[in-house]
């Protein structure tokens, strides 16, 4: 009769295992200076984990729990210690890559320039005149990434009234999709304001673990266009960078906590001191350039077709990809 040989773990394994057990167990209610009152306003804002608190700032935890400067900094110090934060090697991170997903659009040639569809963990930014595609890229994107689990789930933060159901049912079924499943997996809220844009931005986090939502792509059309409105000349300029800049640090976080790709429209203008080549310059300024990982131009090309021009990737070449939309969807030039 065979014996099973059972593997007898040594001091040194199961030390670590006690380490990481008390790591896992460990809550926002361990921390110093959280009792239930406390608990319960920085879980009503979205800090409901260590990893919340440790990359959270000493002011925006005042300003939602108004407690004291020294409590709030303690508070950041023992989360921060209580998780592995430290560097990772090229290796790790390599690995974490496989985790990436690319979200199809339809088109081949667009694909390919972005080297498989849109990254998961990552921002997108397409920014382009009125009528280059932006938004009909956004409604695609909201169905294809159910293409990948028919169980994800789009949300699309809507700016200028520009969510139209029927082009969804039009794209489903393109794809094949069942378009009532389409629909329902797409969560759709109005911004009537730069706050209130901001604030939904902030309830996708709700969405995910609040109610346990496959969230696989966040659609904000478009990023700039409160903001423009609402902040007019140059004496509120460095203002509205700060806000936008804070708006885009949530959906970066998003994005990278949550394995999710962000998908953000951008309004352009002309530089009227710019003689030679194309005066279209992106709304948002550095802000928005430096914090989007992939920068796309959109552009009208001939015969009512559309140009796709990668301006910036952190490991993409510069290209250009020709597409036209139909009422199926995205599709390549024959």
């Amino acid at each position: 009769m065979e014996q099973e040989l059972i593997e007898i773990p040594n001091s040194e394994t199961r030390r670590k295992k006690t380490i990481k057990m008390e790591k896992e167990e460990k809550g926002i209610y361990d921390l110093p200076g959280v009792g239930a009152a406390t608990a319960e306003k920085l879980i009503a804002v979205g800090y409901s984990d260590l990893m919340s608190i440790a990359v959270a700032t000493p002011a925006e935890l005042i300003e939602a729990t108004g407690m004291g400067d020294a409590v709030a900094k303690k508070m950041i110090a023992v989360a921060r210690s209580s998780l592995e934060m430290g560097f990772e090697s090229g290796e790790d991170l390599l690995r974490k890559r496989e985790k990436v997903l690319r979200i199809k659009i339809g088109s081949k040639a667009f694909e390919s320039l972005l080297g498989g569809g849109l990254e998961t963990g990552a921002i997108t930014e397409c920014f382009g005149e009125f009528g280059s595609g932006k938004t009909q890229l956004g409604h695609a994107l909201a169905v294809n990434c159910q293409s990948i689990d028919k169980d994800a789930v789009a949300v699309y933060i809507d700016t200028e009234n520009t969510f139209r159901p029927e082009r969804i049912i039009q794209f489903a079924k393109g794809a094949g999709l069942d378009e009532e499943q389409v629909l329902r997996n797409i969560k759709v809220a109005r911004a009537y304001n730069s706050d209130h844009q901001m604030l939904l931005a902030e309830k996708v986090e709700d969405l995910i673990k609040k109610q346990g939502l496959n969230v696989k792509v966040v659609i904000v059309d478009s990023l700039t266009a409160h903001f423009r409105a609402e902040f007019i000349g140059r004496g509120t300029l460095a203002d509205r960078q700060q806000k936008l800049n804070k708006h885009m640090h949530t959906l970066m976080k998003l994005a990278d906590t949550h394995n999710l790709s962000v998908y953000v429209t951008n309004q352009v203008m002309a530089k009227p001191d710019m003689f030679f080549g194309d005066p279209t310059q992106a709304i948002g300024g550095h802000i928005v350039a430096h914090a989007s990982t992939f920068r796309v131009y959109l552009r009208k090309g001939k015969k009512g077709t559309r140009v796709a021009k990668l301006i910036d990737a952190p490991n993409l070449a510069e290209g250009e990809a020709s597409f036209y939309v139909d009422e199926s969807g995205i599709k390549d030039i024959e």
